[in-house]
């Protein structure tokens, strides 16, 4: 275990050294100033721009600044936007909550519709039943995201009016934001309209819900097919089969516990993915997130919010992987004992 741990604040290190280089990097590279990049001042003055530069460590060798640049990240100062002049720091992390929320929802609404149908799909009893889904998964997985979203839209929402098209909440409810998770705040809200906010909130999650988790679901849905067939054809199944084990025992005792750690592993490989998937859901339904923020932010070259977007996302996609590999590591006994996951 310690060793894993070793391991991980390694791969912490030098994945953080990488990713604050990189980001450090493009205050050179952007089309304005240095300074202004740094700062997020687009338009500074010849009486300001001695002091700033000596604030920023512009004169010493870019080694200093670079650490300068670290210990501001550090402290919370990640400079303020061209476009508003107010902190991206606060900007961020603002917008964090909503994104969070939908990739959370949608992860889940993964697992409760991948694990059963791939399930089904493995059994060797009903072939038609695994042709079925398995066909159901291609077309999900070969489906442009986009696509698919406009067209929910096009159906449920202008077609059928069952779903709003955009945003989280309807103007009509006012609810006190404390923790930027929506659902949360309405449970913990005093309004007298608490059931027909949450209801409505359900109501905006849905379809980004179902968007985003279309890619997941299908990926999941073949892996755990996948998984369950080599886990229910291995010698000490059969042997547990022979000994008079029903199906169901079969399934709960041996098929699920190892069968799900590749499903496991594959979330974890595939995160990043789902990140870049919510920004295209975020733009397209007008989900007040990380991604339509970060893409409001290139449409308008808002270079310091490029930054920090930058920074938000790729810890995140870290975050997540590590919590992955630790949720392995707790199903799988061999890594455990090894010490690792393998994510």
């Amino acid at each position: 275990m310690l060793n894993y741990f070793y391991r991980k604040l390694s791969l912490l290190f030098f994945i953080t050294f990488g990713v604050t280089v990189f980001v450090f990097s493009l205050n050179f590279l952007f089309p304005t100033d240095v300074l202004s990049n740094m700062s997020g001042i687009p338009n500074i003055g010849e009486e300001d721009y001695a002091a700033l530069a000596e604030q920023y460590y512009l004169n010493n060798s870019v080694i200093i600044q670079y650490f300068a640049f670290i210990g501001r990240i550090w402290q919370g100062d990640w400079g303020v936007s061209f476009i508003t002049g107010t902190s991206i720091y606060s900007q961020v992390f603002r917008v964090l909550p909503a994104t969070i929320e939908l990739a959370i929802y949608a992860l889940l609404y993964s697992f409760i519709v991948a694990i059963p149908l791939g399930i089904l799909a493995s059994s060797e009893t009903y072939p038609w039943l695994d042709k079925s889904i398995l066909a159901l998964s291609i077309i999900g997985f070969s489906m442009p995201i986009f696509w698919l979203a406009l067209l929910l839209i096009l159906v449920f929402s202008i077609g059928l009016g069952w779903f709003p098209t955009s945003g989280r909440l309807s103007l009509i409810y006012n609810i006190p934001s404390s923790s930027g998770f929506l659902l949360f705040d309405i449970i913990r809200s005093n309004v007298d309209y608490k059931v027909e906010a949450f209801f409505d909130a359900l109501r905006h999650l849905a379809l980004p819900t179902f968007v985003l988790a279309a890619y997941p679901t299908t990926v999941l849905i073949r892996t755990t097919r996948q998984s369950m067939k080599d886990v229910m054809n291995t010698s000490y199944v059969k042997a547990a089969k022979a000994k008079g084990l029903t199906s169901g025992q079969l399934l709960r005792r041996h098929g699920l516990r190892n069968g799900l750690l590749p499903v496991i592993q594959m979330l974890g490989m595939h995160f990043g993915t789902v990140i870049t998937l919510a920004m295209v859901t975020e733009v397209i339904f007008a989900w007040p997130g990380v991604g339509s923020w970060l893409v409001d932010a290139i449409h308008q070259r808002d270079y310091p919010a490029i930054q920090g977007g930058l920074l938000v996302i790729s810890g995140m996609v870290f975050i997540a992987t590590i919590l992955f590999d630790l949720l392995y590591m707790i199903f799988d006994p061999i890594a455990r004992i090894r010490g690792h996951g393998k994510i």
